[in-house]
């Protein structure tokens, strides 16, 4: 089925000046700010740099230093050839990047402005990337009032609208970038507000708290476009808005978080009524387990879990996976020093998400069978029939 690069490759022909933007663009546009532009594109709301020059010498670093791209560098670097040879988006500017971690203040923060050479601008949020700070950030949008990134989120987007005072806004962006493209749309002046026409939210944690019953909100609100994959596990995290769109996807669970595998027909995705069985119990299971832990014993569990992470001396995912034996024996050693209440918790966690995952996929390969055309429908109906679920 195609995905978002195939979009390119078929939409690439018709400049946004005379095809507005649609959710796939602004899941691409969201995706750009994945990207590591130090050195590249500026602080600076100046000229900044072209897409497809940016794109350019991204392929060029890393053809050369070997150095990562955003996920998944052969389908990165698809991506960016695809994007630096259409007339849609290889003219669009890129300015005001920022780039922040800081595991000291556990604060991981990247956005980068789209100039869409239609007057408009988007304001790209980047999400969890590689690094151990960054998630445990996520982690603690379930612990605390504001983490350091959504106020960064604020102040960016005020940046920009005091540097663009007649411009139309739009902010996005995937993952927890899109719980601070949200957070950053909410907070900022009324007058700020009004000049922003869309958010994207695409598969971002909700949020802790009441931010979703203050007024700030609900004059946003009409204007939020939260999309999510139909087993989402991360998107349905804490409070999030009621009215969203289910867009399907062939991966299964956790994986369907990528938007690599959101399936796309024409002009936009293929969508969904809801979302899948698996996924409400996602939700539910795990909205249940943050409600049950108390706010103190949330930041305790929060502060053990990332303890063991970087008990090894890791700094990102990728120095876990890639010195796998020394950082489990690390974290093992880790773990028997926790309190229990805090490892009980740490298993709990870790289970549910297992459980929702293999569930998940056992879903997948159900609903597969029972499809038209499936040569294993009939066995499936059979089987069901035998063992009295129907």
């Amino acid at each position: 089925m195609p995905n978002i690069q195939d979009y390119v490759l078929w939409r690439g022909d018709l400049p946004l000046e005379r095809v507005p933007l649609c959710d796939v663009d602004a899941l691409l546009l969201s995706y750009l700010s994945y990207m590591p532009y130090d050195h590249i594109a500026g602080d600076a709301f100046d000229e900044g740099i072209s897409l497809r020059d940016a794109a350019q010498k991204l392929l060029e670093v890393n053809e050369r230093d070997k150095t990562p791209l955003a996920y998944n560098v052969r389908e990165d670097r698809k991506l960016l050839a695809a994007l630096m040879e259409s007339a849609r988006f290889r003219d669009i500017r890129l300015v005001g990047y920022v780039n922040k971690v800081d595991p000291e203040q556990e604060e991981q923060f990247a956005a980068v402005t789209v100039e869409l050479g239609d007057g408009s601008l988007y304001l790209s949020f980047r999400g969890t990337d590689d690094t151990i700070a960054g998630w445990k950030e996520d982690f603690l949008l379930g612990c605390q009032p504001e983490v350091p990134a959504q106020k960064k989120a604020v102040a960016y987007v005020k940046a920009v609208a005091a540097q663009y005072p007649r411009r139309k806004l739009m902010l996005g962006g995937h993952s927890k970038g899109g719980n601070l493209a949200v957070y950053g749309g909410v907070f900022v002046p009324l007058a700020i507000q009004r000049r922003i026409s869309a958010v994207w939210s695409n598969d971002g944690p909700g949020f802790y708290g009441a931010v979703l019953e203050t007024p700030q909100h609900a004059r946003l609100e009409g204007r939020v476009h939260s999309i999510v994959p139909k087993s989402s596990v991360v998107g349905m995290l804490l409070e999030h808005e009621e009215s969203y769109t289910v867009v399907d996807s062939d991966q299964v669970g956790l994986w369907q978080h990528d938007g690599f595998s959101w399936k796309v027909l024409g002009t936009g995705f293929v969508t969904l009524r809801e979302v899948s069985r698996q996924g409400r119990r996602n939700d539910l299971a795990l909205k249940e387990w943050v409600r049950r832990l108390p706010v103190d014993q949330r930041e305790k569990f929060v502060d053990g879990l990332f303890e063991v992470l970087t008990a090894s001396g890791a700094t990102t995912l990728t120095d876990l996976k890639e010195d796998g034996f020394r950082a489990a024996g690390a974290m093992v050693r880790a773990m028997k020093d926790m309190e229990k209440d805090t490892r009980d918790a740490l298993f709990n966690a870790i289970a549910t998400l297992f459980r929702s995952n293999i569930q998940a996929a056992v879903e997948e390969a159900r609903e597969e069978a029972r499809s038209e055309g499936s040569p294993l429908r009939k066995l499936t109906e059979l089987t069901e029939k035998i063992v009295g679920k129907e």
